[in-house]
């Protein structure tokens, strides 16, 4: 068996901060997305892994092969065709068993149960709006039906990005149909249409239900997962000189904190400095300098610098004015 990450998102939705490197880079809860993703794969017990990359993929390569020792393959999807396209470069023609985790996506889930299945499965999760995602129709815990983004769901279970499929010859040769067909939704092929085909052929999928499932696509959901994560894994904190800490946070051991305030829900990274200040629900990276600022709900970039003044004021009574 082999692990298939789809990694070459340009990640549109998270700029400036992907105008320099790709979206599964992104830190949150003290680590790349990547990289909370591929200690799920350790997890399972899986050593072969197929990273497809495409936007600023030489920065994906450098990281995953920095940090992990697994048996990695890496292919270039050129063009962005939709999750089935990218998939599909990364399958080869064997009955082999793929495990598919999409590469922007966070689980709670046992992995290695998951990948132990003799069968097809699918995991899904229960949402309140399910015309944003690919739907599966289930009767007694198999798939009857896979629509992606319906107008019309009669569903509310929505695959939550990861999948086992039994045999790569046969997805593969699914997603090639879509595509000599030209099956497409919204103009892309669709993972989900292909599963779909591979049902009309007879192919049996369970469901399998997530515990939890953190995008981190958008600016709002990478704060989410920032915040879902940081309470889930309870990171521990050292005192910082006239510092308060509340948690839950990720402080990086070389970041330098001086008479602030930090928390709750705040991912700090290596070699930030922070002086004078107040953070509360932001994630700040790697060599950030923040001075004499009040910060909520903000992402600050690699080597940014954030610096604000104090006010001396002498204010008579009854009297407002913001400064």
């Amino acid at each position: 068996m082999k692990a298939v990450i789809p990694a070459a998102g340009i990640g549109e939705r998270l700029r400036p901060l992907t105008l320099t490197r790709p979206k599964v880079l992104l830190p949150v809860a003290g680590k790349p997305i990547l990289g909370h993703i591929l200690d799920r794969i350790v997890e399972s017990g899986i050593k072969d892994v197929t990273i497809v990359v495409g936007y600023m993929g030489n920065q994906v390569i450098k990281y995953v092969r920095n940090h992990y020792n697994l048996n990695f393959d890496f292919v270039e999807q050129k063009k962005r065709r939709g999750l089935g396209h990218a998939v599909l470069q990364g399958l080869d023609s064997s009955d082999e068993p793929v495990l598919i985790l999409l590469g922007d996506t966070i689980l709670d889930l046992n992995f290695y149960k998951f990948a132990q299945s003799r069968y097809n499965v699918i995991g899904v999760m229960t949402v309140e709006d399910p015309r944003r995602f690919g739907i599966v129709e289930v009767k007694d815990e198999w798939v009857t039906k896979l629509v992606e983004k319906p107008e019309n769901p009669i569903s509310k279970l929505a695959i939550a990005g990861v999948y086992l499929l039994q045999s790569q010859k046969r997805l593969k040769k699914a997603i090639e149909y879509i595509i000599e067909n030209d099956i497409t939704t919204k103009g892309e092929y669709q993972l989900t249409d292909a599963l779909q085909v591979m049902l009309s052929w007879n192919e049996r999928m369970k469901i399998e239900k997530v515990k939890a499932c953190c995008d981190c696509g958008t600016r709002k959901t990478l704060f989410e997962t920032n915040r879902y994560l940081l309470e889930k894994i309870n990171y521990e904190t050292r005192k910082y000189p006239n510092s308060v800490i509340i948690p839950p946070v990720y402080i990086h051991p070389k970041a330098d904190i001086r008479k602030s305030v930090i928390g709750p829900y705040v991912s700090i990274g290596d070699g930030v400095t922070i002086c004078d200040s107040v953070i509360e629900d932001s994630i700040i990276n790697d060599g950030a300098n923040l001075k004499n600022v009040c910060l909520k709900n903000s992402l600050l970039g690699f080597k940014s610098t954030i610096k604000g003044k104090y006010h001396i004021v002498d204010v008579r009574d009854n009297y407002a004015r913001n400064l």
